[in-house]
């Protein structure tokens, strides 16, 4: 079939929206999971959201002009994050994939990005291989959590909103950890009343722009993630993602009744630093 790939429209939000929640349904049904997007109402908003906010680059698929597919960027760091990218499940297996994706890699390109990464759902097979052939290595397995909020506090651990004089300290941490920082997702996790910074000694440890799917967190130590674990009202959408080889929070999760959904994995183009701390991905990386 012919294709072709353009910038994404305010106007294309509900084809494509449609797309990412059949997309997604298609898959998890046929494995047995639970699905990422309730309805395609949901969807819908996310990808008007993604079209809509200038920190992220969209791209479709036409095919006899209908949008048959589509991938975003998310420019906001100097890393980029790949996703959520979805194809009609009329026309998968087409080749529709690679040409999304090699846009946004483009994309990254011409942005002089030094690195840009994805997280995928374990048992989508295709895409892994996809992705590993288009160059990008296996970094880390991550489970995703979910469970009712813990409401608990970690002694000299204290919890608290993030505000915006925080966040020059937060990306400082995020430096140490990562080397690289999130400081535009921060700002809009402030704004939007989601993020939380955790405090040790009257001194900022850690951060999180909310526990859940669509946000990260980085702390100095273990029991940082887990005091914003703890304190966390909700875990927004299917659930937080954690690094799977972090045996004591694994672990300490499981031990306060949080139960794994799925695994999926982290990977990378480009630059990558082993973490020099404790993290929490989001589902874009």
């Amino acid at each position: 079939m012919s294709t072709s790939i353009r910038e994404a429209r305010e106007n294309d939000a509900a084809a494509c929206g449609r797309i990412i929640h059949a997309a997604f349904a298609a898959i998890a049904d046929q494995h047995n999971f639970p699905r990422d997007f309730p309805s395609t109402e949901v969807a819908s908003g996310l990808a008007a959201m993604l079209i809509g906010h200038p920190g992220f680059y969209g791209v479709v698929a036409e095919s006899d002009g209908r949008i048959v597919g589509g991938n975003f960027l998310d420019e906001r760091s100097t890393i980029g994050g790949v996703g959520p990218i979805t194809i009609d499940p009329a026309v998968q297996n087409k080749g529709i994939g690679r040409q999304l994706m090699r846009a946004v890699m483009e994309r990254a390109t011409a942005k002089r990005m030094p690195g840009i990464r994805l997280v995928q759902d374990a048992f989508h097979s295709r895409s892994l291989c996809l992705y590993t052939r288009l160059g990008f290595a296996t970094r880390e397995p991550l489970s995703v959590m979910q469970g009712a909020p813990l409401k608990l506090k970690l002694p000299s651990y204290e919890v608290r909103p993030a505000g915006k004089a925080d966040i020059s300290d937060c990306n400082a941490m995020c430096r140490r950890v990562h080397g690289f920082d999130r400081g535009a997702e921060l700002a809009d996790a402030v704004v939007q009343g989601t993020a939380a910074v955790v405090e040790r000694l009257g001194r900022i440890t850690g951060y999180a722009t909310d526990i859940g799917y669509f946000a990260h967190a980085v702390g100095e130590s273990n029991e940082d993630v887990m005091a914003l674990i703890g304190a966390a009202s909700a875990f927004s959408g299917p659930g937080f993602l954690l690094p799977t080889r972090n045996h004591d929070v694994f672990c300490w999760c499981l031990d306060h009744g949080l139960r794994l959904v799925k695994q999926a994995t982290l990977m990378t183009v480009g630059l990558y630093n082993e973490p020099a701390g404790a993290y929490l991905p989001s589902i874009l990386y």
